[in-house]
């Protein structure tokens, strides 16, 4: 991610606010990482169960919002992720 002293929309609900969590991506006037969301889904928590945590402050557009950006991501980014090579 670039480093600007703007705020950047990343989606509808998510943003990255560098006067907020360091600029790390938060969803829309929260100081809930996305990263931290991500982190429940795929540990299985029910997207309620997420919501109820964060006290209401996320909905379930925002959580779904979420999961296809991080999709994008890791393809556009998976190389950085490679720990070593795959026999062929």
């Amino acid at each position: 991610m670039r480093h600007s002293t703007r705020v950047q929309s990343i989606g509808r609900f998510i943003v990255a606010d560098p006067k907020v969590c360091h600029g790390k991506p938060t969803f829309r006037g929260t100081r809930v990482l996305v990263a931290d969301v991500l982190e429940q889904v795929a540990a299985g928590l029910a997207w309620e169960t997420i919501i109820d945590e964060w006290n209401g402050h996320l909905t379930h557009d925002a959580i779904r919002e979420a999961v296809p950006l991080a999709r994008e991501a890791l393809l556009r980014h998976s190389s950085e992720f490679v720990f070593e090579p795959v026999p062929a």
